[in-house]
């Protein structure tokens, strides 16, 4: 904590002694990650064991123009990382957008998959989607779009993911979706037929076959686990999805999809909803249990002018998070997304992963000194 204080001390006197300019122009990433803080330099000292990847956007706003300047460590889409539930941000905005393209239904339409118990709305799904990151909403949902939608749909981003598969089902690869039957009114169902999708080929990227080992139905395979059937959605993917839902006016994509400005105002909102919000135990859901960056390693209250709108993803030893963060007591603002692995031993599946000692530490102090980074300069 001294040195935090050390450090902001030294910037804030660069500044205030007339070196703003020459300042500004030094990379907020390379300061942070320099940082002697044990919950950063453990991580940068080992490199090739955590594989971090992070993108920082800063964002000035003078007069009406709106400016964005990218950094960025590691970033390489050829460099696989598992995305988890990250892949449940793209779903939800796609949700809505083919909402648009039908008739008498929009996200308050309440629904149930075949089979499913669940009577819900789409709507209520996206909120669980971002308050708590619940597997069996992005289920539903992925059961309404398919495979094969989703993914033309964001076949246009600069870095386009691959998105082929559920989350914690043994359903997971199952490329026919089952029937969504629709309530019209109290009294009307209607059926979605299901659509059979197209397979999903393997991924032709480095590292992805990763540790020395994993568990399979409680037996040990001693051998790297492959990655290449599993879901993709690279860092430029998500910092960008992120940048065109937040900023529209910066890439059509948001647009391209037919979204209102009332749907871009719902995943602002649902985006930035904490658990306890959103109707979530606060002891079970915490503040940080999906917020990552600045909180993710505390248990503490996030204040009211702290707004942080993200999806976060957590599994196979994977931590990510993707953000815009907003201070609106200090006008701080800014866009982070970051990954690292945290498996000491090499074994996937074994629920032996250094989330709590290491991932979560990193992913919140890099948050932590970003923003202090930018507070600074919003002093000057």
């Amino acid at each position: 904590m001294f040195l935090k204080y050390v450090f902001l001390l030294v910037l804030s006197l660069l500044i205030s002694c007339g070196f703003q300019d020459k300042t500004t122009e030094l990379n907020p990433l390379e300061i942070v990650l320099n940082s002697k803080n044990s919950n950063i330099s453990r991580v940068v000292d080992s490199l090739d064991k955590y594989h971090i990847q992070i993108k920082f956007t800063q964002i000035t706003r003078k007069n009406s123009a709106t400016t964005f300047k990218d950094y960025e460590f590691q970033v390489n889409a050829t460099n696989y990382f598992y995305p988890a539930s990250t892949v449940k941000f793209p779903i939800a905005v796609l949700t809505l957008a083919k909402l648009n393209t039908l008739t008498n239904i929009d996200r308050n339409t309440l629904f149930y998959i075949e089979g499913d118990t669940l009577e819900t709305t789409f709507a209520k799904e996206i909120e669980k989607i971002f308050a708590v990151s619940d597997n069996s909403a992005y289920n539903r949902l992925f059961e309404f779009l398919g495979q094969d939608y989703i993914n033309e749909q964001l076949s246009s981003l600069t870095v386009a993911p691959r998105i082929s598969h559920r989350l914690s089902t043994k359903e997971a690869d199952e490329i026919t979706m089952k029937p969504l039957i629709i309530y019209e009114n109290d009294s009307t169902l209607r059926t979605l037929e299901p659509t059979i999708n197209t397979s999903a080929t393997p991924l032709l990227l480095d590292h992805i076959t990763k540790g020395i080992g994993y568990y399979e139905d409680s037996t040990l395979i001693s051998e790297p686990f492959d990655f290449s059937m599993k879901n993709y959605y690279p860092i430029d993917a998500q910092h960008e999805f992120l940048t065109s839902i937040l900023f529209p006016e910066t890439n059509n994509f948001g647009n391209k999809l037919g979204l209102s400005a009332d749907q871009f105002q719902f995943l602002r909102t649902a985006m930035s909803t904490l658990p306890k919000n959103a109707g979530f135990d606060s002891d079970t859901y915490y503040d940080g249990y999906c917020k990552f960056f600045m909180y993710g390693d505390t248990r503490e209250h996030i204040p009211e002018h702290i707004k942080i709108f993200n999806k976060v993803g957590n599994a196979y030893g994977t931590l990510t998070d993707c953000a815009y963060i907003q201070d609106t007591k200090n006008k701080v603002e800014f866009l982070l997304t970051a990954t690292i692995l945290v498996i000491e031993n090499g074994v996937f599946n074994d629920d032996n992963y250094e989330y709590e000692n290491v991932g979560l530490p990193f992913l919140a102090e890099l948050g932590r000194a970003l923003y202090d980074y930018e507070l600074q300069l919003k002093k000057s």
